[in-house]
């Protein structure tokens, strides 16, 4: 007979017995995953592949000046103009910083790790300024300084009045600055790498007759080549995306060009918008190249012999002495370096507004007044009478437009940091369950990666900047206040990829079994993921949410794509702060306050990564252990004052 439907299929058993095979009950969980998957190809379509790719085709779409569409007229312009320029001095610039970037960030890991360096520790933390304030105000940090009226140039040009006061503007002064500024990554990633060698190889070679340097030549920098690799192709890209430095400092490279061209109309210049396309996707192509090598060069595979019981690392005595004399004058001139920015702001922030303006440090007066509170301001006009403007002097936290700044960068930042981590978690509790799918959409998830920042910013500009978007419901997003949205789906979307490397690496710590014992005790899907795998992952998600905040609060790059009214964020307020300063007698203390906003800063960024690589990278064994030092040290105070009290009551009275 022909068989019958599921639900009246019977199946003959041993003995006699009869089987009814029912269908399988509806799970809620099965169309989750379909409205969940048919959301995520409405996001990665509509905010991640079209707008890009709405960029590439505005570039073949230009006309000319008979109204004719010319495919071909952005590319003569740029050969026949001076846009090839941009792009040479972004390419001189991450050549150069390859060099300068690697020469740096080594050796302050060597000084710091590697070789006995007096003063080691407090070498490290200099070096390691840079992870509290970079971008926008790092640049205003190195201005303070070397700029025409900055505390070193101004002391120069009382020594040597033939100096020239303008030294510190255009390639030289970028190069300096992202040279140092730059160096984070190899003080995070580099010194893992190295604290991670087996002494016993450096050990078995100096027992051979090899002399420290070639010890490190020919034992310990074979192990380090992945990842130098890999901080020379981030440190690459760095250079070639530079936004703050050149801007602020007046060197011509490809992102300050593109949002030049950005804000600017045909009236002004000849199809900007296509030229600032043309120059997004150049940015582009060189990204996937440096991704691609970088990825070939990983799959090789690099491999190292040691020994099966590994050893810690002990650091290396320079034997020779003149070349251990000139490795601490090195090691103490880098630290200067470093640490003299900071101190300069740190302390300026507490002068008055003109000891700032002037460069002039007046230990005597000291106020809070760039933090907090107002003072109003009087100066003489024209006709040689006073003038007051009541409130001109304010602080960080009294001034309105750097707190509207700052609040508007602290809830965006917020929103765009647990939304990348949410999208994440979910993503790749999925990908971990469904391999051939879960692909697909990792690579979904890593595809901003192949494309540089200012690429996707300028793409959501020009593409959303319409009401013909169908489905974003006909909504101009970049028109008003709507920009905001604008820019935490920009910063979601950039932050993806990072989220997803890092959060991902998390879940394989997840044993298999504890997911098992949940089902078999009758748990469903979603409740074993609240209660048996987001705890275990929990404190991986709250470390990635904190760096990707600690990136998107001081944030530029993106921020100066979308500049409006409606978006301007605290790096752009930063910024700006100078280039207004004492203008018809408002925002005369500008200065102060960005010293202040620099040293807030270093505070909020100094926090999170104290909670992420201070107290959140300790294992259990060494949460113990600080607990058991505390309980030991409160037993300590109390057994001191158990023997006072006695005393005390002892003594007459």
């Amino acid at each position: 007979r022909p068989p019958r439907r599921a639900h009246e299929l019977r199946a003959q058993r041993g003995g006699g017995r009869e089987i009814t095979l029912r269908p399988k009950p509806f799970q809620p969980i099965k169309m989750l995953q379909i409205i969940g998957g048919v959301f995520f190809a409405y996001l990665f379509f509509g905010f991640m592949l079209l707008p890009c790719l709405n960029t590439l085709t505005s570039i073949f779409t230009v006309k000319n000046a008979a109204g004719e569409t010319d495919p071909l007229a952005v590319i003569r312009f740029f050969l026949a103009g001076s846009m090839s320029q941009y792009v040479w001095n972004s390419l001189k610039l991450a050549l150069c910083l390859v060099i300068t970037v690697n020469v740096v960030g080594i050796s302050i890991v060597l000084l710091t790790e590697y070789f006995d360096i007096k003063g080691a520790k407090i070498l490290r933390l200099g070096y390691m300024t840079t992870l509290i304030y970079s971008g926008v105000a790092l640049v205003t940090g190195y201005m303070f300084l070397y700029a025409s009226d900055g505390i070193i140039t101004t002391q120069l040009k009382d020594a040597f009045p033939n100096i020239n006061v303008n030294w510190f503007t255009g390639f030289n002064a970028v190069l300096f600055t992202m040279t140092f500024a730059c160096t984070s990554n190899h003080a995070l990633f580099l010194r893992n790498a190295i604290r991670g060698i087996d002494y016993n190889t450096v050990e078995a070679a100096r027992n051979m007759g090899a002399k420290p340097f070639k010890v490190l030549w020919k034992v310990v920098f074979p192990t380090l080549l992945p990842t130098l690799f890999s901080l020379t192709v981030m440190t690459f890209i760095t250079g070639l995306c530079a936004m703050s430095a050149p801007t602020l400092l007046g060197y011509d490279s490809i992102n300050p060009e593109i949002v030049r061209l950005a804000g600017s109309s045909v009236a002004d210049e000849a199809f900007p918008q296509a030229r600032a396309a043309l120059l997004s996707i150049i940015l582009a192509c060189f990204t996937i190249l440096l991704l691609t090598v970088l990825s070939s060069y990983e799959r090789k595979g690099h491999y190292l012999s040691v020994s099966k019981t590994k050893a810690k690392l002990q650091k290396q005595k320079i034997t020779n002495p003149v070349a251990n004399v000139l490795a601490h004058i090195y090691a103490y001139v880098l630290f200067i370096i470093y640490m003299t920015p900071v101190v300069m702001i740190v302390i300026f922030s507490f002068q008055t507004f003109s000891a700032v303006r002037m460069r002039k440090l007046d230990l005597s007066q000291w106020t809070l007044v760039n933090y907090f509170g107002k003072q109003d301001y009087s100066y003489l006009t024209s006709r040689g009478t006073y003038k007051i403007r009541e409130g001109s002097i304010s602080g960080v936290f009294s001034n309105e437009a750097t707190l509207g700044g700052i609040q508007m960068s602290f809830v965006m930042s917020v929103i765009a940091a647990a939304l990348a981590c949410v999208i994440v978690v979910v993503a790749c509790n999925y990908i971990f369950k469904h391999k051939k799918t879960g692909t697909i959409l990792e690579y979904a998830l890593l595809f901003p990666w192949l494309l540089p920042t200012i690429l996707i910013c300028y793409s959501y500009r020009t593409f959303f900047n319409s009401s013909d978007v169908w489905y974003v419901f006909g909504q101009n997003l970049y028109y008003a206040d709507r920009v905001r949205i604008l820019i935490v789906i920009a910063y979601t979307v950039v932050k993806l990829p990072f989220s997803l490397r890092m959060i991902k690496a998390s879940f394989y710590a997840i044993d298999e079994e504890l997911e098992d014992a949940a089902r078999n005790l009758g748990s469903g899907p979603v409740r074993t993921f609240l209660k048996v795998k987001l705890p275990i992952i929990l404190p991986s998600v709250l470390a990635v949410f904190a760096l990707n905040f600690n990136a998107l609060f001081t944030e530029y790059d993106m921020s100066a794509t979308f500049a409006s009214t409606y978006g301007t964020t605290y790096a752009m307020v930063i910024q700006s702060m100078c280039r207004e300063e004492g203008l018809y007698g408002y925002n005369v203390n500008a200065s102060g306050r960005r010293c202040a906003s620099t040293v807030f800063i270093m505070l909020v960024s100094g926090l999170i990564l104290y909670l992420v690589y201070g107290v959140g990278a300790r294992d259990l064994g060494e949460r113990l252990e600080a607990r058991d030092r505390r309980r030991k040290r409160m037993d300590r105070i109390k057994a001191v004052f158990r023997k006072k009290q006695p005393a005390e009551a002892a003594s007459p009275q």
